[in-house]
């Protein structure tokens, strides 16, 4: 039976070794001082330096670390996802190895979701009201705002930071959740399938400091690509329904100037403007169409989010209950079949003696 914290804190790593023991000592250090029960997950996703060993040398001497290793390398999500799954805590947080946001948020959220008995995400958000950024490139900062406000627009739950790391979560969302991504899209999937859930969430403000140490994961093709895809995935009316009025709207304005033509009497009929006018028309109508179409499946898709959440909580309170029964059972003296024998024979002599009681 696994052991019960107050938090689980989870942290994707991969070639962290530079990193790895500061990162360690200072959570443990903010958790010690909040005075929460804790357990850290730490998830080595296949590095190829030291990372495993330092963290299997501190899981032999921290009964609180618990250390997931395997090859190859198989993405950030993959490795939340692992964790996630490994964790026991009441509690759920996930953050950064190279210590991007500072110790303290974590213990800032966990007061708001023991605070706030509804609350059952909190979201770490430099790009929020109070949020801010020190030392992260100009580029990496711009390409990162752009792609949280399109993000933002796609899914319509006015989260301002969709792609961050750092969060919390009570245990019974996020484990209720069917997670696939094994990449950073990961953060967008879990945000879009609480949304659709009906979980709530909010946006604390955070500070995202540059890395110190180690070399940064950011790929900017890569992410713009995979975000790009997202938004289009979670609202393909931006794309066909853009598309689709751009076309229409040529084909209105083509329709105006043949029209204009017409009216001065300087109008060919061997040209084939009327040909490419109905084609972009009915071309803009048909990509519309798609948009439409796209959007309804999106609908049906949440739909069945939630019809899986349901399941999940259901398959967690059956596995809740199954342990409970363990416990009883194992909490119980066992009884032997001499017990039982001698027992029976000391209720026999007494049924006797009152009936020869009752006889005199």
């Amino acid at each position: 039976m696994s052991h019960k914290f107050d938090v689980s804190i989870v942290i994707p790593m991969h070639n962290e070794s530079a990193n790895l023991p500061t990162t360690i000592d200072l959570i443990q250090a903010e958790l010690l001082q909040a005075g929460q029960t804790f357990q850290i997950v730490a998830v080595d996703d296949g590095s190829t330096d030291d990372t495993a060993h330092k963290l299997h040398l501190l899981a032999a001497t921290h009964d609180w670390l618990k250390v997931i290793s395997y090859q190859p390398n198989q993405g950030r999500g993959y490795a939340i996802r692992s964790g996630i799954e490994a964790a026991d805590g009441e509690i759920i947080c996930t953050t950064d190895a190279d210590l991007s946001y500072s110790p303290d948020h974590l213990t800032r959220m966990i007061a708001l979701l023991n605070k706030y008995d509804k609350l059952d995400c909190v979201v770490g958000s430099p790009y929020t009201a109070g949020g801010t950024t020190e030392d992260v490139p100009p580029l990496r900062l711009f390409i990162s705002r752009l792609g949280n406000k399109v993000i933002s627009r796609a899914m319509g739950g006015n989260i301002k930071t969709s792609t961050g790391v750092l969060r919390a979560y009570r245990k019974n969302c996020i484990k209720s959740l069917e997670l696939f991504s094994s990449g950073k899209e990961l953060h967008l999937e879990i945000i879009s399938k609480l949304l659709a859930a009906g979980y709530t969430i909010m946006e604390m403000p955070a500070t995202l400091r540059s890395r110190k140490q180690g070399k940064s994961k950011f790929r900017f093709r890569a992410i713009a690509a995979s975000h790009l895809i997202f938004s289009l995935h979670e609202k393909p009316i931006l794309l066909f329904g853009l598309i689709g009025l751009a076309l229409i709207g040529l084909g209105i304005v083509g329709g105006g100037y043949v029209v204009y033509l017409w009216q001065s009497g300087t109008l060919n009929p061997n040209r084939p403007l009327m040909t490419l006018i109905v084609l972009f028309i009915l071309t803009g109508i048909q990509i519309l169409m798609f948009g439409f179409l796209g959007s309804g499946l999106v609908k049906l898709r949440k739909e069945i989010f939630v019809v899986q959440r349901e399941n999940k909580m259901l398959e967690m309170k059956l596995d809740q209950w199954k342990e409970s029964l363990e416990t009883t059972a194992n909490s119980q003296p066992t009884v032997s079949s001499t017990d039982i024998r001698d027992r029976a024979e000391r209720q026999k002599a007494s049924a006797d003696h009152e009936s020869v009681a009752r006889i005199g």
